[in-house]
């Protein structure tokens, strides 16, 4: 090793506190792969799902990633934490669905409001106000909600690999013992040993083994190809780039749209944050998550650029618990995931190489990890239990973080204010209510 890489790696080290939080450089670049394997499927089902509104695919595809790429890279240098951030699923849908497709308003009006949403994400973050309302969140609720993250990890890994699917009479069920849900099968119980076994990089082996094992599907059993080539290269498409409309955005006919942009991204920002760091451990000396304010500037930062970009609001990942575990703990993690998004800008047909029952397996046994906290709920207390279950369970029964702690949060305060508890109602969490209900109303 010479001299100027032992300098570099020193100040990587220094700069990042590798030692501090005990992993090392291989174990953070491990680590950032596995998130951007996990979390890479949103360079083509954001495009996918937000060019329903008109706007040209390939230049959504183009903004996703780089906007994935600069927030994450962002998260890692200057929040410090690992934890990747991109357009968010379901806030893309809210923009596609609800606003341009339901509401008739131009897309580049949407635009406006996603960019005009974000700049008061950043103020609020920098005057700490977003800090506050993270700190307010009860001790016990932040528990629920990484549990209950972890659960809806877990059922986003079963239904991408066909194991549980709709069912009208039950609502869900499993699945058929089909070619798709027997690789994935195969690749979790690889996955699990590895895992089991304290392998490192057993993610990373876990997804590379069950794309390998997909291969063969509709080529040798089973009707439908997992494993597709659709060529190498495609050129990047700045065709979406700054075409928000800043001013049409502020009409008071639209504050219902811009406040319902603001109380969604916040929540899921909000309680993906909490859940993932509480889950993997991210706080300071004080117990809070780990460089908050920080983190959450480089938030409101990505949805700010969203919106010049040309796609929906960025938000932090449940996917990255996935890195997390496989030994991730400093900002080096999100640097290397956010770095592996750029050369998709031209590479992106590539991605259909790993199929959605490849990262399956990992989604799963992430789950495992994230459910730790549960055992840390007071279920004695039922003034605590019955808020802390209500969060837990419906985040994956609604198949929303959001509605999970919005529901978690209410029921907490009118438990807590008519059994004599008000004292364990804050200001900032009475402030927290307000939003919910106007998330609810608005949404």
């Amino acid at each position: 090793m010479n001299e100027g890489t032992t300098k570099r790696d020193h100040l990587m080290d220094k700069y990042f506190e590798f030692r501090k939080h005990g992993t090392d450089m291989r174990t953070e670049i491990l680590a950032g792969i596995t998130t951007f394997l996990a979390t890479m499927y949103i360079i083509v089902v954001n495009p996918a799902i937000i060019s329903s509104t008109g706007m040209p695919f390939n230049g959504v595809l183009t903004a996703t990633v780089l906007v994935s790429a600069f927030s994450s890279i962002a998260m890692g240098f200057y929040a410090r934490n690992p934890i990747l951030v991109a357009p968010g699923m379901g806030l893309n849908a809210f923009f596609t669905y609800t606003v341009v497709l339901g509401m008739q308003i131009p897309w580049q009006t949407a635009l406006g409001a996603v960019f005009w949403s974000g700049i008061i994400f950043i103020l609020l973050s920098i005057f700490n106000i977003r800090t506050q309302i993270v700190k307010a969140i009860p001790t016990q609720l932040r528990y629920a909600i990484a549990a209950g993250i972890g659960l809806f990890i877990t059922l986003i890994g079963f239904t991408n690999a066909g194991f549980i699917v709709d069912n009208q009479a039950t609502l869900i069920s499993r699945g058929g013992l089909t070619p798709s849900v027997l690789t994935f099968l195969v690749g979790f119980c690889v996955t699990a040993i590895l895992v089991v076994k304290r392998n490192k990089g057993a993610l990373i082996c876990g997804i590379v083994f069950t794309t390998l094992a997909a291969i063969p599907m509709g080529r040798i059993w089973g009707a439908d190809q997992m494993v597709q080539w659709q060529g190498l290269m495609a050129m990047p498409d700045f065709s979406v780039f700054f075409q928000l409309d800043l001013v049409g955005s502020l009409k008071l006919s639209l504050i219902p749209v811009f406040f319902a942009f603001l109380f969604t991204d916040m929540f899921d920002s909000l309680s993906t944050f909490v859940g993932v760091a509480e889950a993997g451990n991210l706080k300071d000396e004080d117990g809070e998550p780990r460089n908050i304010r920080e983190s959450l500037i480089v938030d409101g930062l990505s949805t700010m650029i969203s919106g010049l970009f040309g796609t929906s609001s960025g938000t932090s990942y449940i996917e990255s618990a996935t890195g997390i575990e496989e030994g991730g703990r400093t900002g080096m993690t999100a640097v290397v995931a956010g770095l592996l998004f750029l050369p998709f800008m031209f590479l992106s047909p590539l991605l259909s190489i790993v199929p959605a029952i490849a990262t399956a397996p990992a989604l799963v046994i992430v789950g495992v990890f994230m459910i730790r906290p549960v055992t840390m709920i007071n279920w004695t207390e039922l003034d605590n239990a019955i808020p802390a279950f209500l969060a837990m369970f419906l985040i994956p029964a609604t198949y929303s973080i959001t509605q999970g702690i919005i529901w978690g949060f209410l029921s907490w305060t009118v438990i807590k204010f008519t059994t004599g508890k008000r004292h364990e109602i804050t200001p900032a969490l009475l402030l927290i209510d307000l939003f919910a209900i106007l998330s609810l109303v608005l949404g």
